[in-house]
């Protein structure tokens, strides 16, 4: 296997420019959940004119999009991201906040990195199916909206994945590992309360305010935290007051709710609580409320078959190295990290693995995870979610994280958008691409792998999978 290591090498140098600017150009012009038009323009663009079969708007969203190549063989499908977050806005290469557009968007993820290294992973690989050297079929899934959306669990309930062998994709983070865990399932919904309208101070009587019953609505779950399981999760978000004026009954406001927890049953049940709750604020303050589910997606499932497989690779390539001007601007990004996200960040690797050799960063000022974590299987369950999950319920699939970013750099914040424009991670990115390439390689020279991964994949879903999103539930319905 590892005598295509040095091909690899040498196509991936042909097109490193190109990938670099296809990320940087996702990263100037970030696209939130759904909306990612620009970024799916330019990526779609690239791949039809590298030979590539398009489809567009699979799954019924219009930023979703398939690119396919080869004619048999198995299908590896490549799962790549694109979309931003709101309010991220940030100068690229500064150590100190600079916002490029006051409440802009940024990609405050790396999902501009996330996409591209897959484009550069399947253009490597068709290039070695153009020379002979493997066989089979490679498709990169454009999945829009991961942020907020759950695009892949919508196309997911659409059958988008129905006849791919296997899928497999990455994380920029600031240390590399396979990721090896599950994650937690979750709904979001919207809570809109209609009240009626009236003068606050001549004719409160009269009027019946739906903010209160939102605040109602939060004091009670607020309350249902003791009575849940510790690893479940209940954030919210008031995404409507009722307007500006206190002297004015409020007659419509509205919460957002994310609910977490292990399993979708144990996220379904908290659920139907809080529905409850905010029926009884309704009650309470004479308003009607509306339930209107937003999205959900379901626990992750790590296949051990392919993470071994990927562990080897992320050995086989080699963690990337940076030169004097990339750790000097790393030093100076690792002084904006505070102990307790640095702190974070190595509670996490213990999770990984619990003999990770973290102790020794005391002694060093190099700001990354010098090495790529050590592999075992895990029980653990990370604290965030993905729609990545509900992929690995119906294909066996595999992830890991690569170092794009100086250790501690918290996921979703502004020094994260800062370096994601920078050869930090344009290296991270380039060796995420030949990972999943590799990855790919050894899956399409040994099939009975693939077997291997699909028994394992049957055995852990024996009691069945339901897609969590009902099916009258259009995707960016509300958003």
């Amino acid at each position: 296997m590892s005598s295509l290591l040095k091909p690899i090498e040498s196509i991936s140098t042909q097109y490193e420019e190109e990938m670099i600017k296809l990320s940087d150009r996702i990263w100037e012009i970030p696209e939130t959940r759904f909306k990612e038009f620009e970024s799916v323009k330019l990526q779609t663009t690239y791949l039809k004119e590298a030979g590539f079969e398009i489809e567009m708007g699979i799954g019924g969203i219009q930023t979703a999009f398939v690119a396919k190549y080869g004619s048999k063989g198995p299908i590896i499908g490549i799962l790549g991201e694109f979309d931003a977050l709101p309010g991220l806005s940030q100068k690229a290469g500064s150590e100190v906040r600079e916002p490029l557009i006051d409440g802009g968007n940024g990609h405050g993820c790396g999902h501009n990195l996330l996409g591209t290294a897959g484009i550069g992973a399947v253009r490597l690989l068709k290039d070695l199916i153009d020379k002979g050297e493997i066989e089979g079929r490679i498709h990169y899934f454009g999945c829009p909206a991961e942020e907020g959306g759950s695009g892949k669990t919508f196309m997911v309930r659409e059958g988008v994945f129905n006849n791919v062998d296997v899928a497999l994709t990455w994380h920029p983070n600031s240390f590399t590992s396979v990721f090896n865990y599950s994650s937690l399932a979750n709904y979001q919904v919207y809570f809109e309360f209609e009240g009626i309208a009236s003068h606050a101070a001549n004719s409160p009587h009269l009027g019946r305010s739906a903010l209160d019953a939102v605040e109602l609505m939060n004091v009670g779950v607020n309350y249902l935290r003791e009575h849940v399981s510790s690893s479940a999760r209940m954030h919210y978000a008031v995404t409507n007051t009722g307007g500006l004026s206190p002297n004015v009954v409020q007659a419509n406001a509205e919460v957002l709710y994310l609910i977490r927890a292990n399993t979708i049953p144990e996220v379904d049940g908290i659920y139907k609580r809080i529905v409850k709750i905010a029926e009884g604020a309704a009650m309470m303050t004479g308003t009607k409320v509306k339930v209107k589910f937003d999205k959900a997606c379901s626990n992750y499932i790590p296949n051990d078959t392919i993470n071994k497989i990927i562990y080897d690779k992320l050995q086989l390539v080699g963690l990337p190295a940076y030169n004097d001007e990339e750790i000097d601007y790393a030093k100076k990004m690792a002084k904006t990290i505070t102990p307790s996200e640095f702190s974070s960040a190595i509670e996490e690797i213990k999770t990984i693995y619990e003999e990770s050799r973290v102790d020794n960063l005391k002694d060093t000022d190099y700001p990354f995870y010098p090495e790529v974590v050590p592999y075992q299987k895990s029980t653990h369950t990370m604290a965030g979610s993905t729609d990545v999950a509900d992929v690995s319920w119906v294909v066996p699939t595999s992830q890991f994280f690569a170092t794009c970013f100086v250790l501690g750099t918290p996921l979703h914040t502004w020094q994260l958008v800062s370096q994601g424009k920078t050869g930090l991670a344009h290296k991270g990115m380039l060796y995420a691409s030949k990972v999943l390439a590799l990855t790919a390689i050894e899956l399409l020279q040994n099939p009975d792998l693939i077997d291997q991964a699909k028994n394992e994949l049957r055995e852990q879903t024996k009691g069945g999978y339901v897609n969590p999103i009902p099916e009258e539930v259009v995707p960016n319905r509300y958003g």
